[in-house]
């Protein structure tokens, strides 16, 4: 098991985040072969050429969710084990394993922790550190028209209500629900209206 050399994918839309971690990687006699990917259709299809064993995942991608893109890798690459990463948020243990990934880790480590925790996921194991905090993004992660139709979801306004007060179409509210949900990792909506309401997203 010590003796296996990986072959790991790192996922960020950041060209010098990329650089950092394929030069780090890349000089690791544990790693085979690193490849970069800057969004989820890149990855993908890298996932399905290659089958690396481990996928270093931004947890944001721009607007792409990279816990949605885990789910996604797992179908496409099921050897692949997912580490997400991020230097902006963090992720509830739960809701990363929920996700399908092995591990998180965030960008404030040291590099030489972060590619032990990448090697530890390549053979095998999880690497979930105890948080106090279990807030799974910051409020400067949704955008203005998430927040808006957060802001009126607390309001116990309807997605009918909330699109004819928008001028969007009940479907595009739906989408952004659906969004919000997503980045605060919540079910419904009184769960959103709490978490943004510890984030201080509305009042």
């Amino acid at each position: 098991m010590n003796g296996k050399r990986l072959s790991v994918l790192v996922v960020d839309d950041h060209e010098v985040v990329q650089w950092g971690f394929r030069l780090l990687l890349t000089q690791k006699p544990w790693v085979e072969r690193c490849l970069t990917a800057r969004d989820a259709g890149e990855a993908l299809e890298l996932a399905r050429r290659y089958e690396p064993h481990v996928a270093l995942v931004d947890l944001f991608l721009g607007d792409e969710s990279g816990a949605e893109l885990c789910e996604s890798l797992q179908k496409e690459s099921p050897k692949t084990r997912v580490l997400l990463i991020s230097g902006a948020g963090r992720i509830a243990p739960h809701a990363a394993r929920a996700a399908g990934a092995a591990g998180f880790v965030s960008k404030d480590w040291d590099a030489e922790d972060v590619a032990k925790a990448v090697r530890m996921v390549g053979m095998g194991m999880t690497v979930f550190r105890p948080q106090r905090e279990h807030v799974v993004t910051v409020p400067g992660h949704l955008s203005a028209r998430e927040r808006e139709v957060l802001a009126l979801i607390a309001t116990g306004a309807t997605n009918r209500e909330i699109a004819d007060r928008l001028y969007l179409s009940p479907h595009t509210v739906k989408e952004h629900t659906s969004a919000v949900y997503r980045k605060l990792s919540v079910r419904n909506r009184a769960e959103a209206v709490r978490q943004a309401q510890e984030l201080g997203l509305i009042g």
